[in-house]
């Protein structure tokens, strides 16, 4: 078939065949006036002392075809009229945040894309409402009311219906928690704001994680304001008083509201995004099922390799229903699997056996070797009118998966030994893209969706 042809009729048996699933009234989650398509374009804990030895190729940008096309128009949502932060100061930020918390994709990107992004919404939100209002938090009944508010416009425009379920949200997200300050005028006599903004208003993406002068910067911040506790008890004589970290942790959000209040819209999101990313890589967001067959085939210096890789295939193959990862998060969660098989008295390289590689444990886009590890440093999924919902994905990365040694004590990825690209390695990244091997990735990529749906 030539490849002019082709991806239009891709595009539309696909859509035919959704229309179909719907109609028959299949789960179908409504996408308003967005098109969802795909463009396949830490650690501080359990990653192996050992650098990849393979370098990762380039990654290419694949374009694939819309895995759901809009049924229903976009509407206008129904807000309570209670809420008083300034959705215009933040509207951008909406807008991107409805594309990252897409229905059908928000389960999967949750993690790495969805959930950091709406945080970040919400404390932009607060942080610039802050201006006028010279508060930091919202009170009960006004969080429930905004909470739900900022919930109906993101579903307006796209978003899935589930986003507080799926990013666990709460109105207590959205007041001060136990934090005793949440005035801007009491949180900047407690605090130096010259020497805040000048830590944060522009982080090294790449080296905060590692070098943490802006976390230094709002823990110090966070805890001086958080001293005011003290002062507060000292005056009434109470002694009750929240858990000192849970406070600190509080006192952090009140911090990063008065930083969203100084900074643009755009500048405040790319530092909150930043510092999101250090927590999101730090840990394997993977749950582990029962490893008793793996046990089974693969313990007693396994005697059967084909019985013991098949069952890794069916174990990995679970994992990888589950979301989107990056690829520091691949490092612990192959780190993590790894040291559970050694204490499971495997003690062969199993992930060398079966040829077990990063991508592995992330969601794959197909029936080939095409998984997708996410960028580790902070990415947003994108909407172009003719495209639909685009995001990149690293489908080249075959680097393999490190198995532990016995000795081996956990390692962060600041530690220069561990090799591996916080974005896939340079390439060229034009739309529109294809080929006979890249169309069967774009179909593939929708089929995620199918898989997932039926």
């Amino acid at each position: 078939m030539r490849e002019g042809v082709c991806p239009k009729l891709c595009l539309s048996l696909l859509n035919v065949l959704i229309f179909f699933l719907c109609f028959n009234k299949l789960h179908c989650s409504p996408l308003n006036y967005l098109e969802a398509s795909v463009q396949v374009d830490n650690k501080d804990a359990l990653l192996p002392e050992i650098s990849p030895t393979a370098t990762p190729q380039p990654f290419l940008p694949f374009l694939a075809p819309s895995p759901l096309t809009p049924f229903t128009n976009n509407t206008v949502p129904k807000l309570s009229g209670l809420c008083m932060l300034n959705f215009t100061a933040a509207e951008s930020m909406m807008s991107v945040t409805s594309t990252d918390c897409i229905a059908v994709f928000a389960p999967f990107l949750a993690n790495v894309v969805c959930c950091p992004q709406i945080e970040a919404t919400l404390l932009i939100l607060i942080g610039q409402s802050s201006k006028s209002s010279n508060l930091l938090a919202l009170n009960g009944s006004h969080s429930k009311n905004c909470l739900s508010d900022v919930d109906k416009i993101l579903v307006g425009q796209g978003a899935s219906e589930n986003l507080q379920k799926i990013c666990s949200l709460k109105p207590s997200n959205l007041t001060e928690g136990s934090c005793p300050v949440k005035s801007v005028d009491e949180f900047e006599k407690a605090v130096n704001s010259s020497q805040l903004i000048s830590a944060c208003e522009n982080i090294d993406l790449v080296n905060e994680c590692c070098d943490q002068i802006c976390q230094n910067a709002i823990s110090d911040a966070a805890t001086k304001i958080a001293s005011k506790a003290y002062d507060y008890l000292s005056i009434s004589g109470s002694n009750l008083l929240a858990d000192h970290s849970t406070m600190i942790d509080d006192c952090k959000n009140i911090v990063l509201r008065w930083l969203a209040s100084k900074l643009t819209p755009l500048s405040a999101k790319e530092v909150l995004r930043g510092l999101s990313n250090c927590k999101v890589n730090k840990v394997c967001p993977l749950v582990f099922p029962d490893l008793r067959y793996i046990v089974k085939s693969c313990g007693d210096g396994i005697s059967n390799q084909i019985a013991c890789c098949t069952e890794m295939e069916n174990y990995v193959t679970e994992l990888q229903k589950q979301s989107f990862i990056t690829n520091l998060q691949a490092l612990d969660c192959a780190a993590l699997l790894g040291m559970k098989l050694r204490k499971a008295n495997i003690t062969k390289n199993v992930y060398d056996l079966c040829r077990i590689s990063l991508k592995d444990f992330s969601l794959q886009v197909g029936t080939q070797e095409s998984g997708c590890l996410l960028p580790s440093l902070p990415s947003d999924a994108t909407y172009d009118q003719y495209t639909g919902i685009s995001f990149h994905c690293d489908l080249n990365d075959n680097i393999p998966a490190p198995w532990p040694s016995k000795s081996q004590l956990p390692v962060s990825s600041c530690n220069k030994t561990v090799k591996i690209p916080a974005l896939p390695a340079a390439a060229s990244c034009q739309r529109g893209l294809y080929s006979k091997d890249v169309m069967f990735l774009a179909l593939s990529a929708s089929s995620v969706v199918l898989t997932y749906l039926l």
